[in-house]
């Protein structure tokens, strides 16, 4: 393979997207293709060093500028040493959160100004963008009681999870606004079906996309 596939998966809270990119990526390597498997904030060890940082919401007092800021930092080495060597050397990489979620949790949310945004988002990902990115589209009523069931008794809510609904209601719009302005990268999912059926959806519109791009590319072997 001289080149790899880069999807991602966004969404708001409980979208069950973690679910979907461990089922997902069973069944491609069944089919034999190279997968690695990511997410955000973290995927490589200087990433995962902010990702407390992030999710325990010890950014959170300085505003979401920083908070921002340390996700595009995460991002950038997440890339160069995660990300981008996999592509190159013909992986398909499935992560678990990218620039929609910045976008969309600092950006629209956080109201932090566009040009910054696009100038901070150049920067970190340094021309790495994902070849198709789904997004999981669910009430966020019922995606923070899966968000609630999946935490268990007794664990807190992350910095993001406890927000009003209102914030969460605003991140679907704006989670659907991007799909509607990039038809050509994003696909919209419909993430309030039950596991089963959700997964066959995105199997079918990623295969899809594997053979228009890359319908020879298979390697012989799954990874270890």
């Amino acid at each position: 393979m001289a080149s790899g596939f880069f999807i991602t998966f966004e969404g708001g809270e409980g979208a069950g997207k973690s679910t979907q990119i461990e089922r997902l990526a069973r069944r491609m390597r069944a089919k034999k293709y190279e997968v690695l498997v990511s997410r955000e904030p973290g995927g490589s060890p200087g990433a995962e060093a902010v990702r407390h940082v992030l999710l325990s919401g010890a950014a959170e007092p300085f505003g979401p500028k920083m908070e921002a800021i340390l996700f595009a930092a995460a991002r950038s080495d997440h890339v160069e040493q995660v990300i981008r060597p996999a592509v190159e050397r013909g992986s398909i990489v499935l992560c678990d959160r990218f620039i929609d979620s910045s976008r969309v949790y600092q950006g629209v949310t956080g109201g932090l100004d566009a040009d910054f945004m696009k100038a901070l988002e150049a920067v970190a990902i340094n021309g790495m963008m994902p070849d198709m990115t789904l997004i999981f589209d669910i009430d966020p009523v019922e995606g923070l009681k899966r968000a609630t069931a999946r935490r268990g008794a007794g664990d807190a809510a992350d910095r993001f999870e406890k927000e009003t609904l209102a914030i969460h209601r605003r991140r679907r719009e704006a989670f659907l606004a991007i799909a509607e302005a990039e038809p050509e990268r994003c696909i919209v999912i419909d993430a309030s079906a039950d596991p089963d059926t959700v997964e066959n959806v995105v199997t079918a519109a990623v295969f899809t996309a594997l053979e228009e791009r890359m319908p020879a590319q298979r390697i012989e072997t799954a990874p270890a």
